[in-house]
């Protein structure tokens, strides 16, 4: 079957200015000429019909188009590395492009990781973060953590922890604002989460407790920035117990009141493309990842097909 596709010398062309902003330097980096480099530029442009760079004097600047192939561009150089590494190191290695939710990626998967790079050191995992949800379709993944119920269209999801939250603040300030009972919060400002809207009403709802408004309090993006301010004593946060489980016993921060955990019906997920399920850096990740969160042998060998 043949391919209409550019050449890789003029997407690496492409690829280097983008990087660079300057024909110069990406000659330079190349070892190519300056007007080799131009024409083969304007020839990918030719190929592709539209124009990828804005020229202005000495630089240059992706267009509109120029961002969007760029991207295109990456992830398929990304992707050709990555099978050249797997087949250089058959059975054992390659790369893992892993998306992970920041919290759960700083707090609980990193301090873990060294136990997956040690027994695995050929075995590259790239890490990409990001509070929205990932979408497989369009983005070049692997693997991704996920947050919510084990639904995701066109892709396994593997079960890993189920949530339970806790509302906690400081000391000082719990016993400044008298807090003994789940209705002190109405005196107590709430520390909202822009990625949980719904975190304190839903604590409230499943505790019955009537009087209080969950919405109100100053918002922070996600949960680190939430236990910071909790931990300065700026009010009351409601957070995933693997979040704040250190904090309690150092003691920077405390339960609000007595029994203030509870379970949200929500979990975190390992989920994946099925495509990919073969792949030996996603089944050795995949293997080690359910270990550390204690699942039985049996949901390790088993996956649940995600719903549309």
């Amino acid at each position: 079957m043949r391919r209409s596709l550019p050449g890789t010398a003029a997407l690496q062309a492409f690829e280097s200015a983008a990087f660079h902003g300057t024909i110069t330097a990406a000659a330079r980096e190349l070892s190519r000429t300056q007007s080799a480099l131009t024409r083969q530029i304007q020839a990918l442009e030719a190929h592709l019909g539209v124009a990828l760079f804005e020229r202005r004097r000495q630089r240059i600047r992706l267009t509109p188009d120029g961002e969007r192939y760029l991207e295109h561009v990456r992830a398929a150089f990304d992707r050709l590395e990555a099978a050249a590494l797997e087949l250089r190191t058959p059975g054992s290695g390659g790369v893992l492009r892993l998306g992970i939710l920041p919290t759960y990626g700083t707090r609980w998967l990193i301090p873990r990781f060294p136990t997956f790079a040690a027994a695995h050191p050929a075995i590259q995992v790239h890490f990409t973060t990001r509070l929205s949800v990932f979408d497989f379709a369009s983005e070049d993944l692997d693997a991704a953590i996920h947050y919510g119920e084990g639904h995701w269209p066109g892709a396994a999801c593997e079960p890993l922890m189920d949530e339970e939250v806790l509302v906690v603040c400081s000391a000082r300030y719990r016993d400044e604002r008298q807090l003994r009972e789940p209705r002190d919060l109405a005196r107590a400002t709430l520390l909202q989460i822009s990625s949980r809207p719904q975190a304190f009403d839903d604590w409230l709802q499943a505790r019955a407790v009537d009087g209080v408004d969950g919405r109100r309090g100053p918002r922070f993006e996600h949960h680190q920035m939430a236990l910071e301010a909790a931990i300065a004593g700026l009010g009351v946060a409601v957070l995933p117990a693997f979040v704040v489980d250190d904090e309690l016993l150092r003691g920077t921060v405390v339960e609000a009141f007595e029994a203030s955990r509870a379970r949200t019906g929500k979990g975190y997920w390992l989920a994946y493309p099925e495509r990919r399920a073969t792949l030996p850096a996603l089944r050795a990740f995949r293997d080690w990842l359910l270990a550390q969160h204690g699942r039985p042998a049996q949901a390790r060998s088993s996956s649940v097909r995600a719903s549309t």
